[in-house]
């Protein structure tokens, strides 16, 4: 055979082989879920007050007056029902005086606060509006490691913004919220490649179906902006938070009862186990959900509904699913012996009832508004007593330093605060010394404040 015709034969080869191959592994479209997804993911702007003061301890007798400045911050939501309920971001959200929601057809409408679970990071907002374009929730637990998502939002106000990337792990928990905005925060976040900036908070995560998997919600990044991996919580979570907060006010949280460890290779060694799997019971709450159903300090808890569970974000992430008073079948290890038991989730007092949400009386002081702390934040923070400043207004708080959120343990002195003496504040006159703390900041702090 000539030279030219091996050349051409080969050429032909080689033409029929990538034409097989095409065919057989056909492009990724992301078209359809983009085009079924982009008109329900909305741009939330939110208008807050900052507090401008000057003033200084040491130059108490200037009393400067404070000046305020309205401050604007942007972020993303996604409209679950048609008659205007929008899930987003507690963080974009929270504190704000005003919330704005521009539709991608560019229509704007002012929005209210339907509830918030901090702990979560999860708010619902609500317009007054009809037959509005919505995205269906998917099922995050069937979602895979590797498989293609979308990430839909608004960063740095460009509207309608589409990303392309991958899951890269789950049930990832990285103390990114700190205590900024609870004591307790919950994190187990979908990890992705999906590129995710300011902005897109609170926007929607989508498989290639456009069903919603998630809510993203931070990045992992030194400068602010996207530098690899953002990070979504899962929508099975959001929406039972979601359906809670509609319906009740506040989220149905189910409780186990236990002080659990991870079982790591040391832990496995202390307690003489051979296998290093599983959640080490260090003590079972007495009359908590585990006690009544026979879990025992030293069990070794092994799988839940028939799922492996050897980390304390994947047992969250099956709590934060669930609901007081829903089943749990319980797969445990006791000294040596695998036995089964069901376990009826509690709420946070002990029983199955719906939890309301709490009544906060506010009381006006020095044009400022306060409330005392509940029983379960004296617990929490280690005190007797105290007032929290929910209001600063423009009160002499202000022009002291003194934020929202600072929690009052001593007025001029006197360590238990009660409403008497906060009331007291009206009628003095001359330097007060204030002595509390802030929740994401234990150490106590001075005042001086004037009036």
């Amino acid at each position: 055979m000539k030279k030219w015709m091996k050349n051409l034969v080969f050429v032909l080869l080689i033409v029929f082989i990538s034409n097989g191959l095409q065919s057989q592994t056909p492009a990724i479209d992301f078209t359809k879920a983009a085009e079924h997804t982009v008109n329900a993911v909305v741009h939330i702007q939110c208008e807050f007050s900052q507090q401008n003061n000057f003033y200084n301890d040491f130059f108490w007798f200037l009393a400067p007056q404070p000046s305020t400045r309205k401050i604007e911050a942007s972020g993303s939501g996604v409209i679950v029902r048609a008659d205007g309920y929008i899930i987003t971001n507690n963080h974009v959200v929270q504190d704000a005086e005003t919330i704005q929601v521009i539709l991608n057809d560019r229509r704007t409408y002012p929005a209210e606060l339907v509830g918030n679970d901090p702990e979560a990071d999860i708010a619902v907002i609500r317009i007054k509006e009809v037959d509005l374009p919505t995205i269906e929730f998917g099922n995050s637990d069937e979602t895979k490691i590797g498989q293609w998502v979308l990430a839909v939002g608004n960063p740095f106000n460009l509207t309608s913004t589409v990303t392309a990337g991958i899951i890269s792990a789950k049930a990832r928990n990285l103390n990114i919220l700190g205590r900024n905005m609870t004591e307790n925060p919950l994190e187990f976040y979908i990890q992705t490649d999906a590129a995710v900036n300011r902005g897109n908070s609170g926007g929607a995560l989508v498989d290639l179906e456009g069903k919603l998997i998630g809510i993203n919600t931070a990045i992992a990044s030194n400068t602010g902006s996207y530098a690899g991996y953002s990070f979504a919580i899962p929508s099975n979570i959001v929406k039972k938070i979601t359906n809670d907060l509609i319906n009740y006010g506040v989220t149905q949280k189910a409780y186990l009862g236990v002080n659990i460890a991870e079982v790591d290779a040391k832990l496995a060694e202390n307690i003489g186990v051979k296998k290093v799997k599983g959640l080490y019971i260090a003590t079972v709450v007495k009359d908590g959900a585990a006690y009544k159903s026979g879990l025992q300090d030293g069990d070794i808890i092994m799988t839940i509904n028939n799922k492996s569970i050897n980390t304390l974000p994947e047992l969250n992430e099956i709590l934060a699913q669930s609901s007081p008073n829903e089943k749990l079948r319980i797969t445990y290890e006791r000294e040596g012996t695998i036995r089964e038991t069901e376990i009826v989730l509690l709420n946070e007092n002990g029983n199955t009832t719906v939890i309301k949400p709490e009544i906060k009386p506010l009381i006006t002081v020095l044009n400022a508004q306060f409330r005392e702390l509940n029983d379960r934040e004296k617990k929490l923070y280690g005190v007797v007593s105290g007032y929290v400043l929910e209001k600063a207004n423009n009160s002499p708080l202000v022009r002291a330093g003194i934020r929202t959120g600072y929690v009052i343990t001593s007025i001029g002195g006197e360590e238990d605060v009660n409403l008497n003496t906060l009331m007291d504040l009206e009628k003095t006159r001359g330097r007060v010394i204030i002595e509390g703390f802030y929740p994401s900041d234990s150490r106590l702090s001075y005042y001086i404040i004037v009036l």
